[in-house]
């Protein structure tokens, strides 16, 4: 069981489906009270220089989920670019 996330406070069952090391990609489902189905990706796209993209897809229902949702992809980026941010100015 994942820990609450801080935007909505649910937990999930999370299952890692693939890892593409090549492709940056990586796929799993979650399980979560309130969810019927859900499954995303998340891939690492070279943006040139030492830039990239981050393109998160996910697909649920019931469609009601979709904003809670929203908020923990934006939460997760947000992360994610903070941390990519630290690892930079260390050096």
């Amino acid at each position: 069981m994942s820990p609450p996330y801080a935007t909505t406070g649910m937990t999930a069952r999370e299952t890692i489906l693939d890892v593409d090391v090549a492709r940056m990609r990586i796929a799993w489902l979650a399980e979560a009270e309130g969810l019927e189905h859900y499954n995303a990706s998340a891939q690492v796209i070279d943006a040139g220089g030492d830039a990239c993209r981050v393109v998160w897809i996910a697909d649920l229902l019931p469609d009601a989920g979709a904003p809670g949702i929203a908020g923990v992809i934006e939460q997760g980026l947000s992360v994610m670019k903070r941390h990519q941010e630290e690892l930079r100015a260390a050096g």
